[in-house]
């Protein structure tokens, strides 16, 4: 009897499911999971040995930007994706701020097209909402949603007037998700600190109330309309205690990294490296931040992966640009977390691979199931290693978390059945030549995440 075709095992591995960590093997078949309890003995033509090791779902990062088309020089797709697979991150959604902005459905389209010739990981692309494209956000498909700039952008993309939300929220079926920051409260705060130079300052700006309202404004529009919101980047205590008082059904939130781990404490070590937005805040909101991911209250958590150089970072505030990269060190700083006791294993994988498939329809993919896609990473728990500019795969070539030493890390990284990324002898990465990652499809119809799995 011949062995069945491209048949991997994955061996005695401690599978990480959301509920739990169990010692397990684990079957992949072409691009799927065939078993995700498979016999040592079950038929296959490669072993892949992970005693020792974590078997975790590839994370989904529902928020990155990847600067192409229009600012390549920063990050591009194939500099992007292979970040990602260095990271254990097997699909990325996009945001649509590129140049140009990806507001039409030709334009969601050559995104999608670009992707398919170099992206190493699995992708997808969001497109943007502006004052006069009503049309394109009800036809596009192909897309986990629709992302609205309220604040925080410029031309086109930012959509603050009111009438305008107010048509948006109303007009299109698919869900809809957001940056959440107050326009006016912005500018009011930015003409008062006129003249600034000091960056500790763009958190007085880009200040609590600016956040607050424009979350409220945002879950005020979706319990109007009946539509599914998914708040992005969460930065605020009052965010959070707002969010709890919210009707399950419709609304989602999410965590970014750079919220959980900086406080505007670390403006004087680290600068405009730190500078985002929504901006850092206090140690208070980092702590109310955690307790949100523990509770429930906020389901996901992303990196908002947004690359420039140093030498844009290095221009003298408020010249800086906000954005930081993040995308290939997520997971490891996560891991790293869950050996400081600030969260599980189990809640890693909630929280990085589940709930952002579940809030965005995403099918087959964020768990370690049979008929699932095999999106992998096997994680060595006990590795310790300082992150370094010098060592990263992001285009831009710098860290806001140089210096620190992170336990647990990705060692090798499966997309669709294939190794995109493993780390070899002396901690050199290896990638794939060929890209391996697909086009994700959505299932919008099933109704998202109350809707169950």
């Amino acid at each position: 009897m011949s062995t069945p075709r491209a048949r991997l095992l994955i061996r005695d591995a401690q599978v990480v499911d959301p509920d739990g960590v169990r010692r397990a093997n684990v079957l992949v078949e072409g691009d799927r999971i065939l078993d995700a309890d498979a016999p040592a003995t079950a038929a296959c033509r490669e072993v892949l040995d992970a005693s020792g090791l974590l078997l975790m779902p590839g994370v989904i990062d529902d928020q990155v930007h990847f600067r192409e088309p229009g600012l390549e020089y920063k990050e591009d797709l194939a500099s992007g994706s292979r970040a990602c697979a260095r990271g254990g991150v097997t699909t990325f959604l996009e945001m649509p701020n590129t140049r140009p902005a990806t507001t039409t459905c030709g334009l969601l389209h050559e995104k999608l097209e670009r992707a398919g010739r170099c992206a190493l990981v699995n992708y997808g692309f969001f497109i943007g909402a502006t004052t006069t494209n009503l049309a394109d956000l009800r036809a596009a498909d192909r897309t986990p949603g629709i992302k609205i700039f309220i604040g925080s952008s410029t031309g086109d993309l930012l959509v603050d007037e009111q009438a305008a939300l107010e048509r948006i929220f109303a007009g299109v079926t698919l869900p809809i998700t957001a940056h959440c920051e107050d326009e006016a409260t912005v500018r009011a705060n930015a003409a008062r600190l006129a003249g600034t130079t000091d960056v500790r300052d763009h958190s007085r700006i880009r200040d609590h109330a600016a956040a607050l309202i424009a979350t409220k404004r945002g879950v005020g529009l979706a319990l109007r309309h009946g539509r599914r919101f998914h708040v992005l980047h969460v930065s605020t205590g009052a965010e959070v205690d707002f969010l709890r008082t919210v009707p399950p059904g419709l609304v989602t939130a999410e965590a970014c990294l750079h919220h959980l781990w900086f406080t505007v404490e670390d403006y004087a070590r680290l600068g405009s490296r730190v500078q985002m937005n929504p901006s850092i805040k206090t140690r208070d909101d980092v702590r109310a931040l955690w307790a949100g991911l523990h509770d429930g209250t906020i389901q996901v958590v992303a990196t908002d992966h947004a690359p420039h150089t140093l030498e844009e970072k290095a221009r003298p505030y408020p010249e800086s640009p906000s954005g930081l990269p993040a995308v290939e060190n997520s997971l490891a700083l996560m891991l790293d977390a869950a050996h400081r006791g600030l969260c599980t294993l189990p809640e890693i994988v909630r929280w990085m691979c589940e709930a952002p498939a579940r809030t965005w329809d995403v099918v087959d993919r964020g768990r370690i199931a049979a008929g699932y896609f095999a999106d992998l990473v096997l994680v060595d728990p006990g590795r310790t290693r300082v992150i370094r500019d010098e060592a990263q795969i992001t285009k831009c070539g710098w860290s806001p978390w140089a210096g620190q030493s992170v336990t647990g890390w990705p060692v090798c990284t499966l997309v669709n059945g294939r190794i995109v990324f493993r780390e070899e002898a002396g901690g050199a990465p290896w990638f794939a030549a060929a890209p391996a990652g697909r086009e994700v499809t959505f299932d919008h119809a099933r109704g998202g995440w109350w809707a169950g799995t």
